[in-house]
């Protein structure tokens, strides 16, 4: 059986461009612009607090108090940015994310978690989709399905209607998974 990212790693998977971008136009003062653009975007979607952190981090604050007041996730972001910018080696890779054997079992449990009432899954899948429709594209459509398959769709033709062959293939590798969480 294939090893899985652990689910902080899943999560900068997901957000694995944004990190790479946060990094790449904080280290760079010719670029302060797209940095304030991206997070002017990021606050727009209701992360002010990871703004808030990320404009700390980019002007030389390395300290635990940039985390405080961050969620799970926000904290895993604003520390991928900090370790970024010290050591760019520790950035993910944005093409793992779309790799669906590394995403579908992270995804499945989330979905899974939230079906269930689990409330910080539904918020953090919540999260995770609202990025993915931000990003566009397939990115997009596989984050509208999200919510079909938290209601307990599994139709595969209905799921993956107009997808590419890389997001049809992440939907079915995920209701694999959600059949393996369901039967247990």
């Amino acid at each position: 059986m294939p090893e899985f990212p652990d689910r902080h790693e899943q999560i900068r998977l997901v957000h694995a461009e944004f990190i790479r971008q946060m990094v790449e136009t904080a280290r760079n003062p010719e670029r302060r612009r797209d940095f304030e653009a991206l997070l002017s975007e990021a606050e727009k979607h209701g992360w002010h607090a990871l703004a808030g952190a990320l404009r700390r981090v980019a002007s030389g604050d390395s300290g635990p108090q940039i985390f405080k007041g961050l969620d799970e996730e926000d904290q895993i972001l604003a520390d991928s940015v900090l370790r970024g910018l010290q050591d760019p080696s520790t950035l993910p890779d944005p093409n793992a994310r779309q790799d669906p054997t590394l995403a579908a079992p992270g995804l499945a449990h989330m979905i899974h978690a939230a079906a269930t009432g689990n409330a910080q899954a539904l918020m953090l899948i919540g999260n995770m989709a609202e990025q993915m429709n931000t990003v566009g594209g397939p990115m997009a459509r596989l984050a509208g399905v999200i919510r079909p398959m938290i209601n307990g769709e599994r139709d595969p033709s209905r799921l993956c209607k107009g997808m590419d062959s890389q997001g049809e293939q992440l939907v079915l590798n995920i209701l694999s998974e959600l059949g393996k969480l369901e039967r247990h």
